[in-house]
């Protein structure tokens, strides 16, 4: 007679055939222990925070089924486990994910469980915009933390906003958050905020191309931003100061392309933010700051929508 396995044994297990295959991790988990207890406790319909006990315990044949089926859509799809589960975790809550949005993972989530302390005065956040929301996970995360706050999702990609809104649904925040479908500032008019934050694309297009397949999975929408990672960036830091009211504060994600960025703009005095958990490539610039290089980041705009222009002249003769 076959002997069943408890469930530890089963996340174990799991983990050696997620390694073993030769999967990549990084979305939301950085290896194959706890990828696998995100897929097992998901297929047996068990809070992360399962107790010693409940681990000991022994599932059903059907609860096992369960369980294998998922690890091996795990291996065959190399979907990341929050595409596959429908939901992901950021800075201590829940939210719906797919394959219309990028699986919430910044080092930004830390900023916001302490409340953008000490370089944001809580009192005096009253509008807060998430540009390039995705799934809203970095706006609606925020308005939790400022419960006084209004808060735009802004978003290019419709998709996108559809799964920002049920986001916003699900969190109950339908009164104080809104999703804006906008090119960046786009149609966002006269609107100034207090704090924006922004995790845009920021991988090089090269790059792109050599990511994992796991990443592949993801929309190139909410990667690709040309070829050094910053296109999205500069034409953002060129158009923020007329968003931001007096005193407000621009935080942004820029990842591996923290360098690229240094080396373009050397002069420009970012505040580059330490994070306990992991994590880098998050700066953080003062409305002030933004107005004093103005003109900096507009010329640097301006040269590149020139070469875009010159590119797409050519591609056409």
């Amino acid at each position: 007679m076959e002997t069943r396995q408890t469930i530890r044994q089963l996340i174990h297990d799991g983990a050696a055939r997620l390694e073993s295959a030769g999967l990549v991790f990084g979305h939301g988990t950085d290896n194959a222990l706890d990828e696998s207890a995100t897929l097992v406790l998901h297929a047996l319909e068990l809070p992360f925070d399962v107790t010693d006990e409940q681990l000991d315990t022994v599932p059903s044949v059907r609860q096992a089924g369960r369980v294998d089926t998922l690890l091996e859509q795990r291996i065959s799809s190399r979907k990341p486990a929050a595409y596959l589960t429908g939901e992901a975790w950021f800075a201590g809550l829940p939210f719906y994910v797919d394959e219309r949005v990028l699986v919430p993972r910044s080092p930004i989530a830390e900023l916001i469980e302490e409340g953008f302390s000490p370089w944001v005065d809580q009192g005096a956040i009253a509008h807060i915009l998430d540009l390039c929301t995705g799934s809203g996970c970095i706006g609606i995360a925020s308005a939790l933390a400022f419960p006084d706050a209004r808060v735009d999702l802004a978003d290019l990609s419709t998709d996108a906003l559809e799964v920002a809104r049920r986001n916003i649904r699900r969190h109950a925040l339908d009164s104080r958050v809104r999703a804006i479908e906008s090119d960046l500032f786009g149609n966002l008019g006269d609107n100034r905020y207090d704090l924006i934050v922004s995790n845009p694309p920021y991988v090089a297009d090269e790059e792109v191309r050599r990511l994992p397949e796991e990443y592949r999975h993801e929309p190139a929408l909410g990667l690709s931003a040309g070829d050094d990672g910053l296109d999205l960036v500069i034409r953002l830091l060129s158009a923020a100061p007329a968003h931001l009211g007096p005193g407000g504060m621009l935080v942004v994600e820029v990842g591996y392309s923290q360098p690229a960025l240094e080396s373009a703009f050397p002069e420009i005095p970012f505040l580059w933010l330490e994070f306990a958990y992991g994590g880098e490539g998050v700066f953080l610039l003062e409305r002030e700051q933004l107005v004093e290089y103005h003109f900096v980041f507009e010329q640097a705009a301006r040269q590149r929508r020139q070469v875009s222009i010159d590119s797409e002249v050519r591609t056409d003769e």
